[in-house]
């Protein structure tokens, strides 16, 4: 699983003209899933996601992570995220998940995101057309891979 996580004052989702999710300060998390996934991987990168610590204290110190701070979580998903760009111009995203792998792993995924926040986080919906709408604060922009586990 692959995640890019933005530090976000605000951040939305829209599709067909109406706003479906909504958060205030907190994360907004684009994942995307490929067919060697496993629960594993959308366990670790929630534990990582939860306990990252990008968020400033009182010393304008980047050292408490978004339950510290009691934040928000907008996940999505972005199969994009798994696009393979080597040969040509058109990317592939032969690597990218199908529908049946995806989709309960986005939802685990979800599950445990919202669990180890002690919330529940807003989400995408899947394979929707979706107008994903943002303020990042910083900016900060991570990228972590569950393969990589770095």
């Amino acid at each position: 699983m692959r995640v890019v996580i933005q530090r976000v004052n605000k951040a939305s989702v829209t599709i067909d003209g109406q706003i479906t999710a909504e958060i205030g300060v907190g994360l907004l998390v684009l994942v995307g899933i490929e067919e060697a996934d496993s629960k594993e991987d959308s366990e670790w990168l929630a534990g990582k996601l939860i306990g990252l610590r990008i968020f400033d204290d009182e010393n304008s110190v980047m050292n408490r992570s978004v339950f510290d701070i009691e934040g928000e979580v907008l996940i999505v998903s972005q199969f994009t995220l798994h696009a393979m760009t080597k040969k040509g111009n058109r990317p592939s995203y032969i690597k990218a998940a199908k529908h049946e792998t995806a989709i309960p792993l986005y939802e685990h995924f979800c599950c445990c995101v919202s669990q180890k926040l002690e919330k529940d986080v807003q989400t995408g919906t899947f394979a929707a057309d979706m107008i994903v709408a943002l303020e990042n604060n910083g900016p900060v922009t991570i990228w972590i891979d569950s393969k990589n586990k770095e």
